[in-house]
């Protein structure tokens, strides 16, 4: 069934309003794979908080148009799938990559982080990016070694103290 004009300004108006909170996007094809496949990609987009969207190409024109995902708009052509990261960018790419292992009928055709448009070789590069809670960890490791080692020079002079004065000691009793 097609849609109506205010079905597709409404489908523009969702994708649009998603773009604009997402962090990263990926475009892939999906022509070939099934319906119970596409279930599956949902289902696993869903658990890491990945909006997906089949669109058409001009509607997805329109919908990027004033995001950070303009650049994408130039290489939109045949049956793609949309994939915005919410929360973490990327999310996404991980979820897209992990799928195209399962099946060689799906294929990455673009990536954009930023306003930039990476190459769909780069995936492995935004898979790898720490989620927000592994960036936090890694953040707070790197402010805390400082004040770790600190902690530990401090702890090494009377350490030292009492190990010299064990040896005297041990000297005197041997020399005794």
């Amino acid at each position: 069934m097609a849609l109506t004009l205010e079905g597709k300004k409404a489908v523009v108006a969702e994708v649009s309003e998603v773009a604009k909170g997402a962090l990263s996007a990926v475009a892939a094809e999906y022509s070939g794979l099934s319906v119970g496949q596409l279930t599956q990609l949902r289902v696993m987009a869903r658990e890491e908080n990945v909006y997906l969207r089949v669109i058409k190409n001009t509607l997805a024109r329109r919908a990027l148009e004033d995001t950070d995902f303009a650049c994408m708009s130039e290489r939109l052509t045949g049956p793609l799938i949309l994939a915005f990261s919410q929360d973490d960018p990327g999310a996404a790419a991980r979820v897209t990559k992990d799928f195209a292992k399962q099946y060689d009928k799906f294929q990455v055709t673009m990536l954009s982080v930023g306003g930039q448009l990476l190459e769909p070789s780069e995936i492995d590069k935004l898979a790898k990016l720490p989620t927000r809670d592994q960036a936090i960890s890694l953040l707070m490791s790197v402010m805390l070694a400082p004040a770790e080692k600190l902690v530990r020079t401090l702890n090494e002079v009377p350490g030292k103290l009492v190990r010299t004065v064990a040896a005297i000691r041990d000297q005197k009793q041997q020399a005794a």
